[in-house]
């Protein structure tokens, strides 16, 4: 949506626009009906004439006088550039949602800005095998039901926290590269703490997807041949024996 300043201005044009038109219409009619009116006489087309501009010269005064209004009245203040930037930020998001491919697209372009984030950090790596994790989880996610659904909803908050985890643990490295002497070593151990924590949660998740790729594994897997195997094979019995049916009734017609 544009903001108020722009709406004000572009509702000024088209109040003057429609005042000009208005006036152009009503001095030609006006005009018309003066010419003709002592030619014919007074008649029926002549009112009709005269009617058409007297409305238009109307509508014409109407036009200016809402102008006149509208542009008496102080514009709207315009945006700050960063409130502007964020708007047009949000309209093309808002677009690109609507696309059928449109929150996927969305998700993978947020990724991959988080990831470039975190570049050149101690907490790259562990993003990276989060990521790869988180994945790989998605695409289990919908034969993950049942009993194993809790452990998904669990597996959505541990990914958030740890995504949290890695941006702290990145920051806290930024900001020890501009820290004074002085303050240096107690921001080395909140960093190296943070960053043991981001490590052990990353291995804890990567282990939570290993029991996930497990129990889907178990779950799909039957006891004896799978249903599809087993459907096939007795297809191809049945077509071995009409095949076989058919070589008999040929000899039997031969003889």
């Amino acid at each position: 949506m544009a903001d108020e300043r722009t709406r004000h201005f572009r509702r000024l044009r088209r109040l003057r626009r429609s005042a000009r038109w208005w006036t152009v219409t009503a001095g030609g009619l006006g005009g018309a009906a003066a010419v003709l009116t002592p030619y014919a006489g007074i008649g029926l087309p002549d009112a009709a004439w005269a009617a058409g501009a007297g409305s238009a010269l109307a509508l014409a005064a109407w036009r200016w006088l809402d102008l006149r209004a509208l542009a008496a009245r102080p514009a709207p203040p315009a945006l700050d550039p960063a409130e502007a930037a964020a708007r047009s930020r949000a309209r093309l998001v808002a677009a690109v949602e609507r696309l059928p491919v449109g929150p996927g697209v969305l998700a993978e372009a947020r990724r991959l800005r988080a990831r470039l984030a975190l570049r050149g950090t101690a907490a790259a790596g562990a993003w990276a095998r989060l990521d790869r994790a988180a994945l790989t989880l998605a695409g289990m996610a919908p034969r993950l039901t049942g009993l194993a659904e809790p452990a998904v909803l669990e597996a959505a908050a541990a990914d958030r926290s740890l995504r949290d985890l890695a941006a702290r643990v990145a920051s806290v490295e930024r900001a020890l590269r501009f820290a004074p002497p002085e303050a240096r070593p107690r921001l080395a151990e909140a960093h190296r703490a943070l960053a043991g924590q981001l490590d052990d949660g990353v291995t804890a998740y990567e282990g939570l997807v290993a029991a996930a790729a497990g129990y889907v594994a178990e779950d799909v897997r039957p006891s004896t041949e799978h249903p599809a195997a087993s459907r096939l094979t007795e297809a191809t019995d049945l077509l071995h024996g009409v095949a076989s049916a058919l070589a008999e009734l040929r000899a039997v017609r031969r003889s």
